[in-house]
């Protein structure tokens, strides 16, 4: 079971976009916002964009089992937003996994000297 928190205020989403670093990859967006307390929460947004519902939660499905297979290794108190792009419908979680991965050591929510 997951032991981080999920983002659902827009008020939490706007300040992880506004004062949060952003991270951009042709299948993901990374909005990472360092906290000084409260562990590790997460937000996914899929835009209309993307296509229609069962595309846009396809996609937050990809995104969310490969922020679990890595939570694990994240460490700190951060707010993540991660908005799904029109290329995240076609890839697997462990293509998203890849790119998560190089996005959270960017940011430092990981550290770097893991695989």
């Amino acid at each position: 079971m997951a032991n981080y928190a999920v983002i659902k205020e827009n008020y939490e989403f706007r300040r992880a976009y506004n004062r949060g670093k952003s991270f951009v990859s042709p299948y993901l967006v990374a909005y990472c916002f360092k906290r000084k307390y409260g562990g590790i929460r997460i937000g996914i947004t899929s835009g209309k964009k993307i296509g229609n519902a069962v595309q846009r939660n396809r996609c937050r499905r990809i995104i969310r089992e490969a922020f679990r297979l890595l939570y694990p290794e994240m460490s700190g108190h951060w707010d993540i937003i991660f908005v799904a792009r029109t290329a995240t419908v076609h890839k697997k979680s462990t293509d998203i996994m890849r790119v998560m991965r190089k996005q959270l050591k960017e940011a430092g929510v990981m550290p770097c000297n893991s695989h």
